[in-house]
This record gives C-alpha cells, structure tokens and sequence, in this order.
C-alpha cells in the first residue's frame, strides 16, 4: 500500500499496512501529527450494527435483499454489519432469519461482512412502535431459542417494561446476546432494573423511547446516568446536535449506527420498510402520518457529520468503528493494528470516501 495517514489505536501514523491472508501483519511507519502533510487518512471500516436495507431493498424481502444490501453499504465504507430485522409475523420472522442464516454462513462476496442479526423487536411495547409494524408480542425463551438455531442473533431491541421481560433480558445476557433497550414507554426505575438484570445498549438513543424529564427521568435519564454503551443515528436528523454532545458527556462508549433503510444510497421516492412503505424526500425517510422511519444514512456521513458538530477525526472514527466493535466483543475488528483483520477506508482531506478494503480485498467503489 502507498503511504497514508493510518489511525491506530496508540494515534496516528504515517506509513503504509502490511497485509497477511486478510489481517495486518504491521504497520511500517513512524507516528506523526496528520495536520504535518497532506496524505490522506486510512482509519479502521465503520461497523454499523443496525442495518434495515439499502440500495433499494429491505432485508424482510429475504435472500435476494442481502447481497443488494452488503453491497450498497460497502460502497460508503461499512465494512461489517448486522442485518436488522422489523418487527412482523412469527412465520415472517422465521423465514426471513432462516435466510439469513444460511447468507451469513456462505463465504463473503463483494460486500460488506455480515456478522449476524439485529432483531428489532418484536418484544418491544406497542405503545411506543415509532416505525416498527404493530406485531409486537411478549418474548418468550422458547420462540427466542428457535430464532437463535436459525441465525447468529447477536443483538435483541427489547422494552424492559413489559411483564416477563426481566427474567428474559437475564437469562438471554447470561448467554452472551446483547439486549438492548428500546422502542420502550419504560421509567427510569425500569431501565436500571433492565442494565442490572444485564442489558448493555439502548436502541437509536433519544428516538421511540420515554424522553427525560427533571421529575422524571424515563428511559432517556437512565441511559445517560447509567449507560456504557448505546447507539445513536447522527444523521442531525433524528437528534439534535446539542442532544449528541449530551450523550457523550455521559455515555462513554457511545457509537453510531445508520438505521438505514432501503432508500439509503438510492433517489427520493417510496419504497419498503418491512410492512410499510415509506417516502424518502428531504434527506428523511418518512410514513405517510410523518412519522420517522429508518434513514437514509450512510457511515461515511455520519463521520463527516460528528466532525461537523467538532468532534476530532480520531474519535468520530472510534465511535462508528472500535465502540461498536468493542460491543460486540470483536477484537480483531474496529481498529488497525497487528492480528486485525484488514477492513479500512481511505478518506482524502476533505473526508471523502475514495478506498474500501474488507478483509484485505480492496473493492471497487
């Protein structure tokens, strides 16, 4: 590789990435200041661990969707991620994840990794939907258990308030999924009882959940109080940029996800989100009462976007990569260093996308 900017998880350094069979065999270079000259930035691939679609598909469309999907994300330098379900049909669910399962066990092609499934709901409250179709249901171990024998379920959207869904966030932690809490008209009370009983997110953080109030808190206050990890959409669409600096005050792992749907990388009109249609039009991704559904972010805006707002390069990277790597308990992904496997972006000094490599393989843009 020609010299660039690399980012690493000691700082910067400029020099070029030894490659081995995918990984970083090492970094051959000397640290530097990147404002010293003018090449430009190589930083770890953004992992974005809340992917509805892309490029005109939804994964609820099934094996023909994936592909599309892994495919247009790459192209905006997501180098991993977790397909993400809607809340639907049991027998929706079921095939859908089957799907799934065989996709992610089939040797990667010309997309992005994916590393498993999100599944938004449906154990969520249907009082606080937001743009999830209106099958949810309580969770139960048994339909979990059959879920998780047809896919790797890395992440689960669940309302901590729901009767039964305490002992479900316990037993399901205990086994190394990761519960996150959303889509919930939950308390403040309820969602600490939720991070002690072993939930470790909150779902698109501000949005589909009780907000915070000085005499009461809700699910928003224990987020910010108590709050590790959880994600957010910085697209300055669904949160305000005042409302980001908030939570990275408090949440110290906050990283970024997209919630992207099919309209991502694709001009305004309609198309699917589950169930529903939805209308791209002024950079929001809508249904027909208003309502936000999804968006039609993409990884590397959100990085120019935590720039904008005056985070420093280094740290908007490590919120759209290492963070959600770390969540996930991924060390060999997230960061560039010896061992890693070779996903990175290169950025020109305008933060412009002009590189993709996933696993050692530079893809073509």
């Amino acid at each position: 590789m020609s010299e660039h900017n690399i980012l690493t998880p000691t700082g910067w350094v400029r020099g070029r990435l030894l490659l081995r069979d995918g990984r970083v065999a090492a970094i051959d270079g000397q640290p530097c200041d990147p404002q010293s000259n003018d090449l430009p930035y190589l930083l770890p691939g953004f992992i974005d661990l809340h992917v509805h679609g892309g490029g005109g598909s939804d994964i609820m469309e099934g094996a023909a969707a994936f592909a599309t999907i892994a495919r247009t994300h790459v192209r905006f330098g997501t180098t991993s991620l977790l397909a993400t379900t809607m809340t639907a049909p049991k027998e929706e669910l079921t095939q859908v994840l089957a799907a799934l399962g065989e996709y992610v066990r089939q040797p990667r092609s010309d997309g992005a990794r994916v590393l498993g499934v999100h599944l938004e709901g449906p154990y969520i409250n249907p009082g606080k939907l937001g743009a999830q179709p209106n099958f949810a249901h309580l969770g139960l171990l048994e339909e979990v258990d059959a879920y998780m024998a047809l896919a790797p379920i890395k992440v689960i959207t669940i309302a901590p308030e729901v009767a039964g869904h305490l002992p479900l966030i316990r037993t399901l932690s205990e086994r190394g999924v990761r519960l996150q809490i959303g889509h919930t008209l939950g308390s403040y009370e309820e969602g600490v009882a939720a991070l002690e009983a072993g939930a470790t997110s909150f779902t698109h953080l501000y949005n589909a959940m009780s907000p915070l109030h000085h005499r009461e808190p809700g699910i928003v206050g224990a987020a910010l109080a108590h709050a590790r990890f959880a994600e957010l959409i910085p697209d300055l669409l669904h949160v305000h940029p005042g409302a980001i600096r908030v939570a990275l005050r408090s949440i110290p792992c906050l990283y970024c996800v997209t919630d992207s749907t099919a309209a991502a990388g694709m001009p305004d009109g309609e198309y699917k989100l589950g169930s529903h249609t939805v209308t791209k039009c002024l950079g929001g991704v809508r249904l027909p009462d208003g309502t936000l559904a999804g968006s039609t972010l993409t990884m590397d805006q959100a990085l120019r976007n935590l720039v904008k707002i005056g985070l420093p390069l280094a740290e908007a990277s490590q919120r759209l990569s290492q963070f959600p790597a770390d969540y996930l308990g991924l060390q060999a992904r997230g960061r560039l260093q010896p061992g890693s496997w070779a996903d990175a972006v290169t950025l020109d000094r305008n933060l412009n996308l002009i590189g993709v490599m996933v696993e050692g393989e530079h893809l073509e843009l």
